[in-house]
């Protein structure tokens, strides 16, 4: 190429943008129903304002409003009768109070942790990876158990409302799962805006409910409800509260009001999904998301105590439908307001179990980036979302709901034995990590933290004993396959990683004075003389081909073949016999005797020729992939299999890619094209400036002219370190692209792929293209 000084030379040009290869069905249906694939830089922009935040992350908390001092009825009635209503305010005042420990405990779990937070992290730094897991195992059963539970109370606020839909029951849970599904796999900012409605409309409706039931009980029109209609929970005698089977009765009861402390974690684990101060937004999100959670259930369990609602057996009509209709009537305002609150009802359930899809999908990030579950977990999808960890959240909803016919009753044994379990390392890890640190106030904090651990280890003992039978036996059981599970796959990528370490002896990669390279030839065709011209390209010492003779007949024909071919009268053909027709063992063995000597290295070429689908396979052995296995484990010694497409050169089509700024088709083919030709002439006399002020579009940038530019980083280039310091940053706008070269450097502090760069310099040329030496510079973010 001439260079640009000389007479006639073409002038350089920017950077053009980029082709890419024509989308696949399975991506285009990918992206009809979820939408355009979102930049990973956008994902600072996917971050959550307190309001939003706690639509998406609280609704889960606020709304165990909704069903837990039902389940405190469902245990009480059958035992005490209606002295259960009774007893229901002080059970409910317990629960509150372990409310307010556990608020205080992640409050210090915030603080402390202002990224990552919850059970997971806090046991992981404190106990140790081992524990952690058994953290990180009940969040991900809670979660799952949430996502299943939410659903089918929010489907009991339905049919409560429309009773002939019960029929339907199963199928609106799974469409709901399957809904919610989709709403996260588009993006968490999408899906937290859509569900921060519901929580404030349910907050309203429940004050307007709260409000005119206040208002007809101080007025004595406040009705009291039968409490021997059909389908109702049994109404027991009542007994006296010492004797064993009552305690009992009253630890069951007690069990299923903690499930209206669960979803308290979800903000502590989503910490990184609030905008900037993250953990003062965070605490204070918490600490208004548990002063409704106590508001709503307080007023639920007086309401109830007032009213006499009673729960059902079918788990329809709800007790929260029941007080919502005493306290606003029957006339039409009442009517009206019944189905407001049931829809509140019936959404903040929904968006409840949303939560799980912010907070499970993130702890199966922090673990499987700890190396404690695959990999995959850790990914961002099409639309920035952990796309398989919420799949696999949905795929386990689904999956309960099912075997537990959608009962809420049924799931409520599941339920809090996990989230308590959380509690429990998180209260005793903040208490250790408070003594350990002895920060300001670190005793009340160490006494607070520690109680809240004593007291959550206390209800999970609790939740064992009265819940084994009813399914809590099923988590005990899981539980440790599942940690163990964990464990034995740590264990696995540490082998992995420590066999792929690079060792002090092996820092210095030193060259071996003798390489040869050998191909591997099943027949004489134009998929083995590609490999020898790829070979030849190797500065090998030697090249050779070999074939494994299994068919003398057809031995003889590959060697007559090779030798009239003009294409590789440079290189020797072996014949070596194999009798026993176990290739592998063939080439390892030829191998093992091309290095016995230690200064040797060798490099195996093995054609691949690719056929068409099933008739592929069916018609031809894929015999590359077993000879390379074996033979990648000696050292000194590489196995490479180059691949050749046969079905697209029977098909006759070529590699079609798109360019990514027009979307238009081009052949990936030669095509003769006609240059044309700037020729360098003398430019009109202009007032030379040492700075250009205004920002050019990196396009219209003007070689020999100063430029001032902007635009994202997408490429840096560092010289190796044996060599002159040098960075070659690439960045575009949506005009082009250019190189900034930086000489005498090796890092530029805060420049990493994505940085928004501004730019200015003298524009000059490097083969042909625009690049700007030295520029001044102004990193934007």
């Amino acid at each position: 190429m001439p260079k640009s000084w000389t007479d006639g030379a073409p002038a350089p040009v920017a950077l053009q943008d980029h082709a890419h290869l024509r989308d696949p069905l399975t991506y285009k249906i990918k992206k009809w129903f979820l939408g355009g694939a979102l930049n990973r830089h956008s994902l600072d922009h996917q971050r959550l304002k307190k309001r939003y935040a706690l639509g998406i992350l609280s609704s889960d908390c606020i709304s165990s409003s909704a069903y837990g001092s039902e389940q405190i009825l469902i245990a009480l009635l059958p035992a005490f009768g209606l002295a259960a209503f009774t007893i229901l305010m002080p059970m409910t005042g317990v629960v509150l109070a372990i409310l307010v420990l556990i608020t205080l405990s992640y409050r210090n779990v915030i603080q402390v942790y202002t990224k990552t937070g919850g059970a997971y992290v806090v046991s992981r730094d404190n106990f140790g990876p081992v524990v952690a897991q058994i953290a990180a195992v009940a969040l991900m059963l809670d979660y799952i158990v949430t996502l299943a539970i939410q659903s089918a109370a929010g489907v009991a606020a339905i049919i409560s409302t429309f009773p002939e839909l019960e029929p339907w029951k199963m199928h609106m849970i799974f469409a709901i799962i399957a809904f919610l599904t989709f709403g996260n796999l588009r993006g968490v900012k999408e899906a937290g805006k859509a569900f921060a409605l519901p929580t404030y409309l349910f907050l309203g409706a429940m004050l307007i409910v709260f409000t005119c039931g206040l208002y007809r009980y101080f007025t004595g029109t406040l009705p009291l409800l039968e409490t021997d209609l059909p389908g109702a929970v049994e109404v027991g005698q009542p007994s006296g509260l010492l004797t064993g089977a009552a305690i009992f009765i009253l630890l069951r009861a007690f069990a299923n009001g903690g499930s209206s402390l669960t979803g308290l974690e979800a903000i502590s684990d989503g910490v990184a999904l609030f905008k900037a101060p993250e953990a003062d937004n965070a605490k204070r999100t918490l600490v208004i998301m548990s002063s409704l959670l106590g508001t709503l259930v307080l007023g639920v369990s007086w309401f109830a105590h007032q009213i006499h609602a009673m729960p059902y057996e079918s788990g329809t009509p709800t007790v929260i439908s029941q007080i919502a209709k005493a306290a606003v009537g029957t006339g039409v305002f009442g009517q009206g307001m019944f189905i407001l609150v049931q829809l509140a009802t019936m959404l903040i359930l929904f968006a409840g179990a949303n939560t799980t899809y912010s907070a499970f999908p993130l702890l199966c990030n922090f673990v499987a980036s700890d190396g404690y579950l695959p990999r995959q977990l850790s990914k961002r999808g099409h639309r920035l979302a952990f796309s398989n960890g919420i799949l696999l959240l949905a795929g386990g909803g689904l999956l309960l709901a099912f075997m537990t016919a959608g009962s809420v009753e049924h799931l409520v044994a599941f339920y809090a034995l996990g989230v308590f379990t959380g509690f429990t390392l998180a209260g005793f890890g903040m208490a250790k990590h408070a003594r350990k640190n002895k920060g300001d106030g670190w005793k009340v904090k160490f006494v607070i933290n520690g109680l809240a651990g004593a007291v959550s280890f206390v209800i999970v003992i609790i939740f064992s004993v009265v819940k084994f039978t009813e399914g809590a036996w099923i988590v005990l059981v899981v539980a440790p396959i599942a940690v163990l599970s964990f464990l034995r796959l740590r264990r696995q990528y540490t082998a992995e990683q420590k066999a792929l370490t690079v060792k002090s002896e092996q820092q210095r990669a030193t060259s071996i004075t003798r390489h040869d390279v050998t191909v591997l030839v099943d027949s004489v065709d134009l998929a083995t003389i590609s490999v020898v011209r790829y070979a030849r390209t190797l500065n090998a010492r030697k090249i050779s081909a070999v074939h494994f003779v299994i068919d003398d007949r057809r031995a003889a024909d590959i060697q007559a073949a090779w030798a009239a071919s003009d294409a590789v009268d440079d290189v020797e053909l072996e014949l070596i016999d194999c009798p026993d027709r176990r290739l592998p063992n063939a080439a390892l063995d030829y191998a093992i005797r091309m290095t016995e000597q230690a200064d040797v290295e060798l490099t195996l070429l093995l054609p691949r020729r690719s056929y068409s689908g099933v008739l592929g396979r069916l018609l031809h052995d894929q015999t590359a992939e077993d000879i390379a296995a074996p033979i990648s484990q000696l050292s000194r010694v590489v196995a490479t299999i180059m691949p050749f497409d046969v079905s697209k050169m029977i098909s006759g089509k070529s590699l079609v890619v798109e360019n990514h700024k027009h979307d238009a088709p081009v052949a990936a083919k030669p095509v003769a094209v006609k240059a044309e030709v700037k020729s360098v002439v003398a430019q009109s006399a202009e007032p030379v400036s040492h700075y250009a002020e205004n920002i050019t579009p990196i396009g219209n940038i003007v070689w020999r002219k100063r430029a001032h530019i902007q635009g994202r980083v997408t490429s840096i280039r560092t010289a190796p370190s044996g060599a002159a310091p040098v960075i070659n940053v690439e960045i575009w706008d949506e005009t082009g692209g250019v190189t900034l070269q930086f000489l005498g450097r090796r890092e530029i502090r805060g420049l990493d792929i994505g940085t928004e760069l501004r730019a200015e310099g003298m524009v000059a040329d490097n083969d042909g293209k625009m690049n700007i030496l030295n520029p001044s510079y102004e990193l934007l973010k």
